[in-house]
């Protein structure tokens, strides 16, 4: 499920937007905390932005220049400030896209199920992730290292699949138990580490040492 991070202080509108995304399938989180909302960006890690420009201690421009420095996430700014020069600055500090206020909508949501097709489709119509040679095939859930296959639960697969997309970055324990809690059974911290650990030693057994780092506190990542 796409995540959409909302950065509007108008809470009607950031409400509407919410209850729009969520209908659409969506999941979708509201900023609280307008005075560091790069903390909040972190937390959610989401797959697009919506930004507003006008906001409580630094405005729309500054955050997205701060995103930028972390990240390449589609970034859509909201504003009523939709003259052309507002728009300029906005494209020159990394946005993807401007919707001018009052918005329709309908017609903000065709822009972001557009702008995630773009982004992210091509990437999931990709049916082979590979990293350091081996081959995570999303068709039949398999994982091929050195013509050899390496037999996966299904646990075990989505993690290596979560991780493998997010190759890079970290992927949280929080992001992870969710991922799991997709096969319909109970899943805690503690069966997390068990899965991990299990999946670590049959990529150890098939010759992938290391291929998994542990971010003590945070989760995991491939990289």
């Amino acid at each position: 499920m796409y995540r959409i991070l909302i950065i509007e202080d108008d809470l009607g509108i950031a409400q509407a937007i919410k209850a729009q995304m969520e209908q659409w399938g969506l999941e979708a989180r509201c900023v609280q905390n307008f005075r560091n909302i790069l903390k909040e960006f972190a937390d959610s890690d989401p797959h697009l932005v919506l930004l507003d420009i006008t906001l409580p201690f630094y405005n729309g421009y500054h955050w997205c220049s701060e995103i930028r420095k972390v990240s390449k996430v589609p970034i859509l700014f909201l504003s009523s400030a939709s003259d052309n020069m507002n728009i300029v600055m906005a494209m020159n500090m990394g946005a993807d896209d401007f919707i001018a206020k009052p918005f329709d909508l309908n017609v903000l949501t065709a822009k972001v199920q557009a702008m995630l097709r773009r982004t992210y489709d091509f990437a999931a119509s990709v049916p082979v992730l590979e990293h350091r040679g081996a081959l995570l095939n999303t068709g039949d859930s398999t994982l091929t290292y050195q013509d050899e296959k390496v037999l996966l639960t299904k646990n075990e697969y989505r993690i290596l699949l979560a991780l493998m997309e997010n190759k890079g970055r970290v992927v949280s324990r929080e992001r992870l138990i969710e991922r799991l809690w997709e096969t319909d059974s109970f899943i805690d911290d503690n069966t997390l580490t068990v899965n991990v650990n299990r999946l670590r030693r049959k990529l150890e057994g098939a010759g992938l040492t290391d291929f998994i780092t542990t971010k003590f506190g945070v989760g995991y990542l491939i990289e």
